[in-house]
């Protein structure tokens, strides 16, 4: 048998060629592309236009995070941003919608602020889940925004809440090409909205009947006073008590100390005591007692000592709350306006102190 003679540099060529025509095949075979895979982007770029603008700047916000992107006369915006991937918020002057942004988005944005949610458009990479928000934004807008809600009826508020969430959940399951994350996120999302409004519903309802004007009020006891010893709330009857509920750590509670001192001041000459009751844990009991000296706190300064019957009660589930009692121990108003609200003085005004 004869054998043809075979160069090494012959075969390394036959062997290279064999190794591509391999890769090629395996390249059709699979669903994954043979092209070189690009570095992710570790940054965002978001750009758009906006017409009848509100302000000269966008304002791209987050619990640590916050970019304000240079808007042009003629509306258009370009930028660059290193962010967390995550949720935010972006604020045109007054109008606030959210925005999810991942490293790696490339999202331009057009709108008309004359109608900003309404006419919102995202393209490029991310714009689908960012369509999501704007559409569910709308749902929200049309159904769970307003008094109205509030004052539905039972069967009629559970029903509206049903059919509001059920459009939500559905226009979640039926989006496209939305980031994986984001879906387990928003899903928990929705359902903490949906218990939210229902207990701000039931909250309502329980101050509008077992708190309504009139009412014996809940008692406080014992509580500790500042000055020394403790006070009830009946050793305060025969004056009108504005009770302020508040804490150390709740930036609007502090936010409402210098209207509160000037409301003291005002009616200081009048049948009304100025209640504050710290509702601080025990592990902030001598910064609560800091801040009356160092603020020069006024009127009754009280610690609850985190007994929570009084704003149990009183169904407290944020504050500051502020509720004003009559002289006999009667509910003049559970959920009273703040001192820093002109409508606080035209309350006041009105009584006969």
């Amino acid at each position: 048998m004869n054998y043809l003679p075979i160069s090494t540099k012959n075969l390394n060529y036959k062997l290279n060629k064999m190794k591509k025509i391999i890769l090629v095949g395996l390249c059709a075979l699979s669903s994954l592309s043979c092209k070189q895979e690009q570095p992710q982007k570790d940054y965002v770029t978001f750009s758009g236009k906006i017409l009848h603008q509100n302000s000269d700047s966008l304002r791209l916000f987050s619990e640590k995070y916050t970019k304000v992107i240079k808007v042009n006369r003629d509306g258009s915006f370009s930028d660059t941003l290193k962010i967390t991937n995550g949720r935010h918020m972006l604020a045109d002057g007054k109008e606030i919608i959210p925005i999810y942004l991942k490293n790696g988005y490339d999202l331009r944005l057009t709108l008309d602020a004359k109608k900003f949610v309404e006419t919102m458009r995202y393209q490029g990479i991310g714009a689908e889940t960012n369509d999501y928000l704007v559409k569910k934004a709308l749902i929200e807008i049309k159904s769970l925004t307003g008094s109205e809600l509030y004052e539905l009826e039972n069967k009629a508020f559970d029903s509206k809440i049903e059919d509001t969430f059920g459009k939500i959940n559905n226009l979640l399951a039926t989006a496209k090409d939305i980031d994986s994350t984001f879906i387990v996120d928003e899903r928990v999302i929705i359902k903490r909205v949906k218990d939210y409004i229902t207990n701000s519903y039931e909250e309502k309802q329980y101050i509008a009947t077992v708190l309504a004007k009139g009412n014996v009020s809940p008692e406080f006891i014992d509580y500790e006073n500042y000055y020394g010893g403790t006070i009830s709330l009946n050793d305060l009857k025969g004056k009108y008590v504005y009770v302020d509920i508040w804490a150390t750590w709740c930036k609007p509670c502090i936010g409402e100390i210098p209207s509160l001192k000037k409301l003291e001041k005002e009616y200081s000459d009048k049948n009304i005591e100025f209640v504050s009751i710290s509702i601080d844990n025990q592990k902030d009991y001598e910064k609560w007692r800091e801040m009356v000296e160092n603020d020069e706190l006024g009127g009754i300064q009280l610690y609850a000592k985190e007994d929570q019957t009084f704003m149990e009660a009183y169904k407290v589930s944020g504050i500051p709350r502020f509720i004003l009692i009559d002289p006999h121990g009667y509910i003049v108003n559970a959920n009273a306006p703040r001192p820093s609200d002109l409508d606080i003085k035209i309350l006041l005004d009105n009584l006969p102190i």
